[in-house]
Order: C-alpha cells, then structure tokens, then sequence
C-alpha cells in the first residue's frame, strides 16, 4: 500500500507556525517513501471559520514551497459521507441514538442533534474514506487518538497509523500563540524573513519528539544565508528594487531590511551635511567622473578606498549619496548609481554647503 498522509488546518487565518511544522513534516514524510499529501480543510465548525481563512493557509503552503498532491478537500462539502456512514454504524448496533436525536458512541457524539457531523467523526470519516495510511500530527491531538480509533472500529475500519511530534514552544515554555508575538507564518513573512529560511527552519526541526522552544536567532541566521544565496535577480524582486542594487542589498539581514535600503539608494532624503565636507565631495567627484558610467566592484572600492587615504569624510559622502548616515557598504552604494546620478546628487549636497 503506497503512503498517504494529509495535511488538516481549520480555516483560521494565517498557517500557525506549529501548523507549518506539521506540514513541513507530512510532505517530507511522503516524499521520502514517494506517497502522496492530502490537503484537507477542516471547515465544519463556523464559529472558528473566517472569511478568507482558506486563502490566507493556501498562500502560506504555496509561499513555503509545500505542494499538496490531492485537495483541497473541504469537510463542509462532505455532510453526505458522515451521516452515511454514521447511519451505518448506528444500524450495526455500534452506536445509538439519544433522546435529542443525536448519534453517540460509548459517550462520543458522532453526530449532533441537527445531523451534523462532529469534529471526531468527521475527521475519522474521512481518514477512512480517501485512504490515509499515517496521521502526522502535534502531540495536542494525542488525547484524541483513543477515541478516534473507537470511532474507527465503530465504522468498519481501523485507525491509520498515528505519529505524534513536539509542539513549539514561546519563551516562556507554553504553547506557541499570538501573545508571543510571531506565532504565524504571516508573522515572519511580514518581518521579511524569506521563504527558504523559514522552510529550512522546520525541516531542521523534523518530527521532534519532544516540544521544543522557538529559536528565533536560527531563524534570523538562516534568513541572512537565503537573502546571500539569493541570485541577483531573485533578491532584487524580492526587495522590489532594480537589479542593478543587488549588490548593496546582500548585507540586509530581512527582506524588510533590504526594501528599506533599495529605497534608501533609489530616493535619497535630504541630509544635512558637516560643513567641512566640501573637500571630500568634491575628490569624490573628479574620482567619479574619470570612471566608467556602471563600475565593477573593483572599480568602486577603489574609489572609496581613494577616499578613505586622503581622510575624506566617507560618512558625508553616504549622507549626499542616500540621505542617511548608515546602510550598505559604502563601495555597493557608489557602484549601484550611474555616473550622472551619483554626480547630481553630490552635486545638490556641496550647493547646499555653498549657500549656508
């Protein structure tokens, strides 16, 4: 019997980090012995269903690079097999009907008064019907695994096998959530951590058996390892900047961090200058001037290196170049600006010294 696992998220919103983790561990699981991952979303409850909730978990499983083989499938399109197969283990006598019309089992409510179907069955039910052979879960779920396999057995059928893992933990060794602070992969998404990290994070994680804490330095490191594995064209999409910036966005350590310097670079504020900068602008100048109109690397720190032997004022020059007194290597900034632009803005920058 070939593999299957399935991946159950509620519609809640952004992927839990620890939802990921699961995640991460069903489709490294069926990769591994070539079964397949079943997306199932767990929607039978409206109370916990939000609008776009689907969505937002289908963006985070796609921005993860986490491929689901079969799915979406969605219990709340599913009522049909519940009840059937609810009714079929009420007319074998292996589950009765209460007074108030609903479906128990040994004191499980199968299905509720209205009919419809609970969480519990439900997610037997479906376990049984599309063919799951292992269920990768946190270990949260491990007081349910006693009475699914009931339920199981009420339905003609057994329980796949059951592989429980850790659970991430906050600073504080509780369940990770929102009051910690980055609890969701929306979270880290929106701090510019990039997607390989992340992904690389969990899949070092494994299937831990035992609950482990968030280490958010490992995450910033492995952050700054994809934006430096990053080819020119993928980081420079990434920070929403021209290519010809890549170079100064390497020592960015989020993808935030190199947006922020790709707009540093490409629309400069206004700085105020020291007043003895003058000389230094000016060297930079006639330095720039007798270069190519797009330097090499070696081409531009030579320049800054020019600079620096003189005793000119590198930081005047980040401040006419950028607006700001820190960022990128200074040799990136000055090979990342054309001749002219480079030339205009210190331009700008000695006038405004002249006119004090």
């Amino acid at each position: 019997m070939s593999v299957r696992v399935r991946f159950a998220p509620s519609p809640t919103g952004s992927l839990h980090l620890g939802n990921a983790l699961t995640a991460v561990a069903n489709r490294r699981f069926a990769d591994e012995r070539g079964g397949a991952l079943v997306l199932r979303i767990d929607d039978t409850d409206p109370i916990r269903t939000i609008e776009g909730g689907e969505q937002a978990i289908l963006a985070d499983l796609e921005w993860l690079g986490i491929a689901w083989d079969e799915g979406p499938v969605r219990q709340s399109e599913r009522a049909g097999l519940y009840s059937g197969m609810a009714r079929a283990a009420e007319r074998d006598g292996a589950a009765q009907r209460d007074v108030d019309g609903s479906l128990r089992l040994d004191g499980l409510t199968l299905l509720r008064a209205d009919g419809s179907a609970t969480y519990q069955l439900a997610t037997v039910a479906d376990d049984l019907d599309l063919g799951i052979t292992h269920v990768i879960r946190g270990s949260d779920h491990r007081p349910n695994e006693e009475p699914q396999r009931r339920i199981a057995r009420a339905l003609g059928g057994e329980l796949p096998e059951v592989m429980h893992h850790g659970l991430l933990l906050g600073e504080d060794g509780k369940k990770l959530s929102k009051r910690h602070g980055h609890a969701s992969v929306a979270d880290f998404r929106e701090d510019g951590i990039p997607a390989a990290a992340l992904r690389a994070y969990l899949e070092e994680l494994g299937l831990p058996s035992h609950d482990v804490h968030l280490d958010r330095a490992r995450i910033g490191r492995l952050a700054i390892e994809a934006i430096a594995g990053m080819s020119d064209d993928e980081l420079a999409a990434a920070a929403d900047a021209p290519v010809e910036l890549a170079r100064a966005l390497r020592g960015a350590r989020t993808l935030v961090e190199a947006r922020a310097i790709a707009r540093q670079i490409g629309t400069p504020a206004a700085a105020a200058l020291p007043t003895d900068a003058l000389p230094t602008l000016e060297r930079f100048a006639e330095l720039r001037m007798g270069a190519p109109d797009r330097l090499a690397e070696d081409d531009a720190r030579a320049i800054v290196r020019e600079l620096k032997a003189v005793g000119g004022d590198l930081r005047a020059v980040r401040l006419a170049l950028t607006g700001e007194p820190r960022g990128p290597e200074l040799w990136t900034v000055v090979a990342a600006l054309p001749a002219a632009e480079a030339l205009e803005r210190v331009r700008r920058a000695a006038d405004s010294l002249s006119h004090r």
